[in-house]
């Protein structure tokens, strides 16, 4: 299955609250993959919230809403600055749900491959391992 996902892809693992975003530095069945950058939600404060919070939303669920959000924007973003062609999306399954929801359909139709899980803070061998399976 590690074959569905080309060389360079941008591979992000994110929760409500952190994504990390990798590339894939070899093809073959192996995926190795490359930090790029973290981001959080104290990387993106500069960017005010993303819209007014509803009366039943507790504070932190706005926050992960929000950041969903400006990450979604993020790779909008980078999409159309050619900073990837193909996107793996391994997200826990309840913000891989909202994000799937805020993606641009441009960025929507680069993703190869989803993996509901959440590996946010597991070590990069343990996900370059998921995704070798």
């Amino acid at each position: 299955m590690s074959n569905t996902i080309p060389y360079q892809t941008l591979v992000v693992v994110a929760d409500g609250g952190k994504a990390h975003l990798y590339r894939r530095t070899r093809s073959g069945n192996q995926v190795t993959l490359r930090e790029e950058r973290t981001m959080s939600p104290d990387s993106m404060r500069d960017q005010g919230p993303a819209g007014s919070r509803p009366a039943e939303q507790t504070g932190q669920q706005t926050d992960e809403a929000s950041f969903v959000n400006h990450l979604a924007h993020e790779l909008h973003n980078m999409h159309q600055h050619g900073k990837f062609e193909h996107l793996v999306l391994v997200v826990d399954p309840q913000t891989l749900g909202q994000l799937r929801s805020c993606l641009h359909k441009t960025v929507e139709a680069a993703v190869v491959r989803s993996v509901p899980k959440d590996l946010t803070n597991h070590p990069q061998k343990a996900i370059e391992a998921a995704l070798s399976d």
